[in-house]
């Protein structure tokens, strides 16, 4: 896999409205591109209609795909910092496995994986900011739920990574089989515009616990207020309790197993996966395709580095014509009616790498592993499923 080197927008001001807010307050963001670039300025609207026309330049001239194409470049929202996830450096580039699969889509529709610019967006104001046309998709450890894909207007491509809610606290005081019980009258914080909000008061009513919910903007505002003593826990995907735990581990700031991860069964599903604005289905199925092109690739035993022999070997009798197919050598008239080059798809998997390439190299690093478990194969008993390329 190639050296990240998008160009990341740091945002100083964002839009400040709440997830599904219909109100018509227009909110003036300015961002600076990394290495001391110019200024830009970008207006959104508030709460935007969910119609899928959005703002800025998206939806002209053909939809989201034309305007990208035009422009060169994907605007590609993510999170403002989620370990593993988007990890955004100093340099201006951004690693993850969410900042990978922006890469992915503009390696699909560009040719080029760092045409990227990185947005970072905080949970509270990410669906506003796509429905304005700031950016052109998320990929921000959203969850896929019936509100979000109704109400507040989003459509969803395919799950990328299949997590469950759950709490952290100091493991002298909590355990792996920690319950409702256990957090009766505790003080558990995170931030506001999610899933974890509700899931958590319904999993601690249910269990007859009584809990203080504080919510903050961002998540790492969250750990600060814990680490500081202000939170007793602190709640959210499992997978991102995961990875502060280990990363902080393995930086030192705090001792092993310091603090634990519980309960042993997810409070919630989270299906976590690119969220686009609705009544746009040709980038729709671009977003999807390029998703499963990295599934596809998984299945065969395809990755960046076999590449260039599966594809010589695909139109070989001992060859694999599905392989063919999606690298454009066979049927393109499937890539055309995609709108994207013939090879979009094998400058995904060269440049980006398949599904389990990008999951091991983000995820294996901070004790997150796909084998065995609903982020592995269908084949293996897992959730990782495409459908076939024909």
């Amino acid at each position: 896999m190639i050296k990240r080197l998008g160009v990341l927008l740091f945002a100083l001001a964002l839009v400040a409205a709440a997830c599904g807010d219909d109100s018509g307050d227009t909110d003036t963001t300015t961002a600076t591109t990394a290495g001391g670039g110019t200024d830009t300025t970008a207006t959104t609207s508030g709460g935007g209609d969910g119609d899928g026309d959005g703002g800025g330049d998206a939806g002209q001239g053909g939809g989201t795909l034309a305007a990208v194409q035009a422009r060169g470049v994907l605007n590609c929202g993510v999170s403002t910092g989620a370990v593993a996830f988007t990890e955004l450096q100093p340099d201006g580039s951004a690693t993850g496995i969410d900042a990978d699969y922006c890469r992915a889509v503009a390696a699909a529709v560009l040719g080029d994986a760092n045409a990227v610019v990185f947005f970072p967006t905080t949970a509270a104001e990410r669906f506003d900011v796509l429905k304005a046309g700031q950016v052109d998709v998320l990929f921000r450890n959203t969850t896929w739920t019936a509100s979000r894909d109704t109400d507040v207007g989003m459509d969803f491509g395919p799950t990328t990574y299949y997590d469950g809610q759950g709490l952290m606290g100091p493991s002298d005081r909590f355990t792996a089989s920690s319950g409702p019980s256990d957090v009766d009258g505790a003080i558990l914080c995170t931030n506001a515009g999610t899933t974890t909000e509700k899931n958590i008061r319904e999993w601690a009513a249910l269990g007859g616990a009584s809990i203080n919910l504080e919510t903050v903007e961002n998540f790492s505002e969250a750990m600060d207020a814990f680490i500081a003593g202000r939170c007793d826990l602190v709640t959210t995907d499992a997978s991102g309790l995961v990875g502060e735990k280990v990363s902080r581990e393995l930086s030192g700031e705090i001792a092993v197993d310091e603090w634990v991860v519980f309960p042993q069964s997810p409070i919630s599903k989270e299906p976590l996966g690119p969220a686009y604005r609705q009544n746009d289905s040709e980038w729709a199925d671009v977003i999807d395709w390029t998703v499963y092109s990295t599934f596809i690739a998984f299945e065969k035993g395809l990755n960046s580095s076999n590449a260039d022999a599966m594809r010589a070997a695909a139109g070989t009798d001992d060859g694999d014509p599905e392989i063919g197919r999606m690298f454009g050598d066979a049927s393109p008239e499937i890539m055309a009616a995609l709108g994207l080059p013939a090879d979009a798809f094998y400058q995904v998997i060269t440049q980006v790498g398949s599904y389990d390439e990008i999951f091991d190299a983000n995820l294996n690093p901070v004790g997150l592993f796909r084998q065995n478990g609903l982020n592995d194969l269908w084949t293996a008993g897992g959730l990782i499923y495409a459908p076939p390329f024909r």
